[in-house]
């Protein structure tokens, strides 16, 4: 059995992330690889599995209790919760995924984050 092709934009997404991580392993440390790395890894993979897919929220799953919280703590109902807010972006990138730009920037974010933890637990 063979594996479905990769659309041009999953094989550039891939490029730039590979480039990008190669990169900065290069001019910085093994912190900045692994907080990019897991940024990137996190967006990506987690938040499916927590139920932030591109259907929607699946019903039962941990995105369900977090969007029932943020309605309750909101006042109620679905549209009481903040554009903009946790919720409402994780189900924005579970459906839609993440641009090129969002990918390097949250890389980059995380790489940072990584580098700066690495330093103090160093």
């Amino acid at each position: 059995m063979t594996s479905a092709p990769k659309t041009d934009t999953s094989r550039k997404l891939l490029t730039v992330i590979f480039s990008f991580l190669l990169a900065v392993e290069k001019k910085m440390g093994l912190g900045t690889l692994i907080g990019g790395a897991a940024a990137i890894g996190c967006c990506v993979v987690a938040l499916p599995l927590v139920g932030f897919t591109a259907g929607g929220i699946a019903a039962g799953s941990i995105a369900s209790s977090m969007m029932s919280a943020a309605a309750v703590a909101n006042g109620g109902g679905v549209a009481s919760m903040a554009a903009g807010g946790v919720v409402a972006t994780c189900q924005s990138i579970g459906a839609a995924g993440l641009t090129v730009k969002s990918v390097v920037a949250l890389g980059a974010a995380g790489g940072a984050a990584g580098e700066a933890v690495a330093k103090l637990l160093l």
